[in-house]
Formats: structure tokens, sequence, C-alpha cells
């Protein structure tokens, strides 16, 4: 099951109390205070890693409580401090503010630590306000409650190519064929109903990743189909693979495919339109009239927009397309190093 939302509750421990307490040896008259020092509480911390691929884990179980400090004891002696909970989380993650809608972190690698709650300081035990004038004082510090904060977690896949495009276009197709990815395939609308990543073997010493999302309509930005509920996990990516249906069975025009889905990209995020872009012409090995292909062609040729047409079934034109899509990622890195990472950066 993918799940790419959570609302999580977190609380670190609350510091301990300070002690109040007085020497009482043999042979060490009027010994002062001795009371120690509560323990602090422990942090929550969300760590990113690599073994975590969808935030599963948190649709069910959504409190996580960081254990509290001790409290301190006689003998100067300091309570132990509550360990730190470190709550795991896919690369790719976003950690917003629940109640203010605030960009607090985004785990772009694995490793990352991110602390979100600090424990509680623990409380002073009476040794600490000793005076001249008070030398048995009985004063004592409680130990500082820890933070907490309700948390929106958001996951973006981390692909380099898109795969975007009406329902039954062949998506899913495409990846299965130039990767190991083996996402579900019918000859109905809406087979693929979560993302797919697959790695795309150029040669021996190029590769890049590729996400299937699942087909947009039209009015897809107002809820209809799937929404756009899936469209975050391209706002990462390099390249966009526009696929469209030129085949004899779709009764759809080509050229209004490609204005919808543009439109609707551009609802939910007007830099995407921007983003370099691949027309598809698929499922040519279904493709008899070729009319609606050249004029999908003519349409490309006059936008100046790279097109390419392709049947993932019997793989003509996919070699020719994964070199494409790979000279256009090198060129995407050549302009911009970080350009979906850093546009995100300075919305923070």
């Amino acid at each position: 099951m993918f799940i790419d939302e959570a609302v999580i509750y977190v609380k670190a421990g609350a510091g301990g109390r300070g002690c109040v307490a007085f020497r009482r040896e043999k042979f060490v008259p009027r010994g002062g205070p001795a009371g120690g020092d509560g323990g602090k509480g422990g942090d929550v911390v969300l760590e990113s890693t690599p073994h975590e691929s969808t935030l599963l884990r948190y649709r069910y179980e959504r409190e996580f409580r960081a254990p509290c400090g001790r409290h301190g004891e006689g003998s100067n002696k300091t309570g132990a401090s509550g360990e730190d909970l470190f709550l795991p989380v896919p690369v790719g993650t976003v950690v917003l503010d629940a109640e203010t809608g605030e960009r607090l972190f985004d785990f772009t690698a694995a490793g990352q630590r991110f602390l979100v709650a600090r424990g509680g300081r623990g409380g002073r035990g009476n040794q600490h306000f000793a005076r001249p004038w008070h030398r048995a004082p009985r004063e004592f510090e409680e130990g500082q409650p820890g933070e907490e904060r309700r948390l929106r977690l958001e996951l973006k896949l981390l692909a380099d190519v898109g795969l975007v495009g009406f329902p039954n276009v062949g998506k899913s197709t495409l990846i299965s064929r130039i990767s190991a990815a083996r996402p579900k395939i019918a000859e109905y609308p809406f087979t693929t109903l979560e993302p797919h990543l697959g790695v795309v073997a150029v040669d021996e010493q190029r590769s890049f990743v590729v996400a299937d999302l699942p087909g947009l309509i039209e009015g897809a930005h107002a809820g209809a189909g799937l929404g756009t509920r899936f469209l975050r996990h391209i706002e990462r990516t390099r390249v966009l693979a526009h696929l469209i249906d030129t085949s004899d069975a779709c009764p759809r025009d080509p050229v209004r495919d490609f204005s919808v889905i543009c439109d609707e990209l551009r609802a939910f995020n007007p830099e995407l339109v921007e983003r370099p872009m691949l027309v598809v012409a698929t499922k040519l090995d279904a493709t008899t009239q070729r009319e609606r292909l050249e004029r999908l062609r003519a349409f490309c040729a006059e936008r100046r927009l790279e097109f390419y047409a392709i049947s993932a079934v019997t793989g003509a034109g996919v070699r020719e397309l994964v070199w494409a899509l790979a000279a256009a990622l090198d060129r995407a890195r050549t302009a911009s190093p970080e350009p979906a990472l850093a546009r995100e950066q300075e919305g923070r």
C-alpha cells in the first residue's frame, strides 16, 4: 500500500524534577544540601532512511512520545536523561507544521536528521540554592515540559523523469519496458492507482530514475478522477515525458490532449510547464491512420518540442526515446544542478 501523506503528533519528554536532600554521613556535621538535578527529557528526531519507501507506518500509529528524564537523587546525583526517540521516514519526505503550514525540513538524502521536538531541561536540586545566609535550602525546580507539535508529512518521490498523460495511454507499459518496474497493466482507465519508480540503464555508465504517475483527466485540479493528489511526486523531476495516445482506438484529439494535460499541470504548479518536456506518441503498433499522429508531430515542430513516436509493445522507437531522455537530463543538470530543490528552498 502506497501512503504518501500522514499527520502525526509528537511530544518530547519532560525534564526530571530536582531533588531535596542533605548529606547524612558520620563525622560530617552539617553536611549541607545534596539534592541532584533532574535528567533531561528525550528529544523526538526524524531520520531519513533508504529502507522506507512510504509513510505507511504512520497511518495507524500517529502519536509518539519520548521518555521523560528521571528525577534527581541524593548525594548530588543527576537523574538519567530520557532516551531520544528516532522516527524513520523515507527519503523525499517534506515536514510541515500541521497548524501553520510552515515548511520545517526537506529530506533529500539518506541519513539526514531533524530535531522536531526538544526535550525539557531537568530541574535543579536544592544544592543550587545554598547561600551563606541560607545553608539548608529546601527549594528545588520542577523539570521543564518537552516541546510538542503536530506535523504533516508529505512524501515526494525523487525521480529524474516523470511520465504524465491521460489514463491508459501506455505509461505503465513503457516503464515496464525500459526498467524492472512491474506496475499493473490493463485495458481500462485508472489502472495505475499509485506512483511507480523504475531505474533505466542508458549504458554502462549512465542511468536515471523514471516515475510513472496515475493518469490525469480534464478537471483534475478540481478533483476529477484521481485529482492532482500524486502530482507532488513530479515536482522534483527535471524532465517530463508527456505520453499521448494516437492509436485508432483513441477517440480524443491528440493536440487537445496535450493542451488539457498542460492546463492541469499549470493549475497545480505553474513551474511544471516550464520544465523540459518531450512529447511521446504511443501505441504506434495500433496506429494505421497516421493523420492524427502527423498532426501532433506538426504541432510539436511548431512549438519546438521534441517529439517521438513509440510502441512499448513492440519496442519500436523506445531505445531512441531513452537516449533522448538521457540527453535532456544531461542538459537540465548542466543548466541547473538542483533546479527543483532550489525552488523549494526559496519557498521556505
